[in-house]
């Protein structure tokens, strides 16, 4: 298909530089085969099913934004994937005049304590560098002198704040890992979680370490020549079996998350029956994707002519999400990261 295709307007009034308060209290847009509904996130216990289950990224967002000198010359990098051993791949501002043997400190002069060097370049600008250090004392390290990876349109003149740290994170983060948040579980409370609970919600956890990939404009003019950036997930045996008992038993899979979605279609057989994973997955999914283990998505509004924009369209039919983004414009709803959230049903399913 034509990127252009996955075209639309946006006015930049209605991209949200901050989150809801309290977390819950996000716009919810329903989208069914009826139509639309307007509703909050505080009343997902009351549109899903008991008996169904959703399917939560426990990934946790590192400091992955970094300010550093080569020499005199100012580099800004964006960890994007772990290589192990303190090896990364990273996206580089001013990555022109970097050259493999190059070393970037990013400590303060006075204190030269931490850098890394560059060991390789692409032709598209991706740098591989090593770290001087690995494991816990890079994590520390990245804690003390890395900033939040906001996405590149919530403006910060001075960077990510303080506040951003929380923010940016779900509650239920656990798996260091990731360098974008996973958005669609931004929206959730402990109280949330209680009354999920209560309404006889089932809730497991999966992981994909999201990455830097997930901003990247797509480039090309058909979808058939775009390459996702491959992402490193895991999906344990005892939390496939509890997605396959909750769907013999007649629920719903609740995908929380494009990313939550992409890791269950990699792990699922024909029959969508999900099965343990642990590796990579560069899943791209457009329309005509014929989808085998998700039900419903949970998701944020998304950029046009994105990827992201791309799997909700096949999900729930282009034209649908058109009209709905449409609907959703006109209601004020606050697109993006920060941003209010939707509850798609597939195309040809009724909502509720």
């Amino acid at each position: 298909m034509r990127v252009a295709d996955f075209d639309f307007d946006l006015p930049r009034s209605l991209i949200a530089e901050r989150p809801a308060t309290p977390r819950d209290a996000a716009r919810l847009l329903v989208v069914g085969r009826e139509g639309f509904a307007d509703h909050g996130v505080s009343d997902l216990p009351r549109l899903l099913r008991r008996g169904d289950i959703m399917v939560l990224n426990d990934t946790r967002v590192i400091p992955a934004r970094l300010a550093g000198r080569r020499g005199q010359a100012r580099v800004e990098l964006t960890l994007h994937r772990d290589l192990g051993e303190g090896v990364w791949r990273v996206f580089a501002k001013g990555a022109r005049r970097l050259r493999p043997g190059d070393r970037i400190a990013f400590a303060p002069p006075a204190h030269p304590d931490f850098a890394a060097e560059i060991l390789e370049k692409s032709a598209t600008g991706e740098v591989t560098l090593r770290f001087d250090r690995h494991g816990a004392a890079l994590r520390a390290a990245l804690e003390r002198y890395g900033t939040v990876p906001l996405p590149p349109y919530i403006k910060r003149p001075d960077g990510a704040e303080a506040g951003d740290r929380k923010s940016y994170q779900t509650i239920y983060a656990e798996k260091e890992g990731a360098v974008a948040a996973p958005t669609a579980g931004l929206h959730f409370t402990e109280r949330l979680f209680n009354r999920l609970d209560e309404a006889g919600i089932e809730r497991v956890m999966v992981t994909l370490h999201v990455g830097a990939g997930t901003f990247l404009p797509v480039k090309v003019e058909d979808t058939e020549k775009h390459r996702m950036h491959s992402e490193t997930a895991f999906l344990d045996a005892a939390t496939a079996e509890r997605i396959n008992a909750a769907r013999r038993r007649g629920g719903r899979v609740l995908a929380v998350g494009t990313t939550s979605l992409r890791l269950l279609e990699t792990a699922a057989d024909a029959e969508g029956r999900v099965h343990p994973f642990a590796g990579e997955t560069d899943l791209f999914i457009t329309p005509g994707y014929r989808f085998k283990a998700v039900d419903l998505l949970l998701t944020n509004f998304h950029l046009p002519r994105s990827t992201l924009f791309m799997l909700v369209a096949a999900f729930a039919g282009l034209g649908r999400m058109k009209a709905a983004y449409e609907h959703a414009k006109r209601q004020g709803n606050r697109f993006y990261s920060y941003g209010d959230a939707c509850l798609l049903h597939p195309a040809g399913a009724a909502a509720g």
